[in-house]
């Protein structure tokens, strides 16, 4: 089998949110470009938080300290070197952004060959099928996506004897 070499232009964009759904669609992305000869640009979306202040809630002033840049270039780092051989073929890029995860996706994706998202991260519904950043993805997005699901033995606890013996 012949190595693809990257081809000028040619790019996969995965959103990562350090979530196992998302780990696994950096994973894929990285097979899929070593197949096609692309290059992956591995992005992640921040914001500064709603916040709310004031009796009753709790105080907020740690939230004005917090670097939220910091922290997304911090799970981006620690999912690329989780997921990625650091001297495989592929050449993979990090991009962290301030925005909407949707928007901020939908933006990177311009111009490329491919949108990879996972199927759902760290949302609150659980339950849901697809997460509302996939689901904005695939409606707006101007290149082919890739939904990819969390992995199944990640989703799921570990049961049985087995999980009883490693406790």
């Amino acid at each position: 089998m012949s190595e693809q070499q990257p081809e000028q232009g040619r790019r996969i964009v995965v959103g990562v949110d350090g979530s196992p759904s998302s780990k696994a669609a950096l994973a894929w992305a990285v097979r899929q470009a070593e197949l096609t000869g692309a290059s992956v640009e591995a992005v992640i979306a921040w914001h500064y938080p709603a916040m709310v202040g004031g009796a009753p809630f709790a105080p907020i002033g740690p939230l004005y300290t917090a670097d939220f840049a910091e922290f997304a270039t911090m799970v981006l780092t620690g999912a690329v070197c989780e997921t990625v051989a650091p001297d495989g073929p592929v050449k993979v890029s990090t991009t962290v952004r301030e925005g909407n995860a949707a928007q901020v996706l939908l933006d990177a994706s311009d111009g490329a060959d491919l949108l990879v998202v996972g199927s759902r991260g760290h949302g609150g519904f659980t339950e849901a099928l697809l997460g509302s950043v996939s689901q904005a993805c695939v409606h707006h997005a101007r290149c082919p996506v890739a939904i990819i699901r969390e992995p199944a033995h990640a989703a799921r606890p570990a049961a049985g004897p087995a999980a009883e013996q490693s406790s």
